[in-house]
């Protein structure tokens, strides 16, 4: 490759120029302001720390492990791992540098980075913000966190039209238990109910143990009450699926309290991250949008890993993906070149009212300044602001 060519950047990576980046920026700071004023406190974690603490989830989720970059320590021959998700550094916060009693409450926004795109259309490199929420296994701890996450995107001004999506992992892994199937046949069947595959799901079924109730926990996956209708007794009378079940229905009913006008969809085989969530999941849609917003899920036990295991729930999304097409000019005010007071202190009075200005040096005039979009002025021995 030439020389001129070398840099260029990896596929996934882009530069953010400064009429987007302020407005990442932007929210940025106001979407954690907002998670403080919840009772959320801010962490930094590192970008890069040995494999063994950002396995927690990788441990369960093959995908996490495949998107992490590692490399070998140059000073301790270790491997280490390029964060591709804060959640476990976060857990490994809680369980073992600030072990807190009671209810802890974390936010976090850091750039991550992934082995490919995530998705399609997608950074390698997101702007991950998010919540978790350790140590209640309580159903309010996740009516909470889908609040916080609704609250969030209707802070960035994101919750007209949205959806949200409710599914809970509990219903299909305690069926799965019930009927004591096979790891080969649990990933046959949560493979037919993440492509929607019913006709396929109906023959695969057949031979089944409880294979109806395993047919219609896919074809009545987002109706509560048709699911309810059309499995056997037994298993509602198994007390995980139950509890599982009920879950669901409450979080629908008061997110839907909370959120009147939200249109709310249920998806019990939704099973994305299916390998490391343990309850319920949850994730929020905007029109015309193929990937979601922010999404989140309970992950209970997630700290054992360190010595302490802890109930857990989350949410995540990407700044740079809820920003995506959003630019703002940039207000450039340019001034003359000197050192009068009375135009140094309006220099200082316009940058006190949160406007850029830029002093000219040497012999710059204002074509030096590349789009400059106003002026400071001496108009009759006053300082004024016009635009170019």
């Amino acid at each position: 490759m030439p020389i001129s060519e070398t840099w260029l950047l990896p596929d996934g990576v882009a530069d953010v120029l400064p009429e987007q980046a302020q407005v990442i920026e932007a929210l940025r700071r106001e979407a954690l302001d907002f998670l403080a004023t919840r009772g959320y406190q801010l962490v930094y974690t590192p970008f890069i720390e040995y494999i063994e603490s950002l396995s927690s989830l990788s441990e369960s989720n093959q995908d996490l492990d495949l998107a992490t970059f590692k490399v070998i320590d140059q000073l301790s021959g270790r491997l280490l791992g390029v964060r591709a998700d804060m959640t476990p550094q976060v857990a490994r916060i809680d369980a073992h540098v600030h072990p807190v009693e009671g209810v802890a409450r974390y936010c976090y926004a850091g750039t991550v980075l992934h082995t490919k795109p995530q998705g399609f259309n997608t950074t390698r490199a997101p702007l991950q913000l998010g919540a978790e929420l350790f140590g209640s296994d309580s159903i309010d701890a996740d009516v909470e966190m889908v609040d916080v996450m609704l609250s969030l995107l209707q802070t960035a001004g994101l919750a007209d039209g949205i959806h949200l999506d409710l599914g809970h992992v509990g219903l299909f892994r305690s069926l799965v238990a019930h009927a004591g199937l096979s790891k080969a046949v649990e990933r046959q069947l949560s493979d037919l109910y993440q492509r929607k595959a019913l006709p396929e799901l109906a023959e695969f079924t057949q031979e089944l143990k409880f294979g109806a109730d395993f047919y219609n926990l896919g074809r009545y996956a987002s109706d509560l009450d048709a699911l309810q209708a059309n499995l056997s007794a037994e298993i509602f009378e198994n007390p995980e699926f139950k509890q599982a079940f009920d879950a669901v229905k409450q979080t629908q009913s008061e997110i839907q309290a909370r959120w009147p006008a939200l249109h709310i969809g249920i998806d019990v085989v939704e099973l994305r991250s299916y390998h490391y969530h343990t309850g319920l999941m949850y994730a929020v849609y905007a029109p015309n949008r193929a990937a979601p917003l922010a999404q989140g899920g309970r992950y209970d036990g997630i700290g054992q890993h360190f010595g302490r295991a802890r109930p857990a729930t989350g949410f995540s999304c990407d700044l740079y993906a809820l920003c995506a097409g959003q630019f703002k000019q940039i207000q450039k005010v340019v001034a003359p070149k000197g050192t009068d007071k009375a135009l140094l202190d309006a220099i200082a009075d316009v940058r006190a009212q949160g406007l850029s200005v830029i002093q000219l040096l040497g012999n710059d005039d204002l074509k030096s300044v590349p789009n400059a979009t106003h002026q400071l002025v001496n108009v009759a021995g006053e300082w004024k602001v016009e635009a170019v």
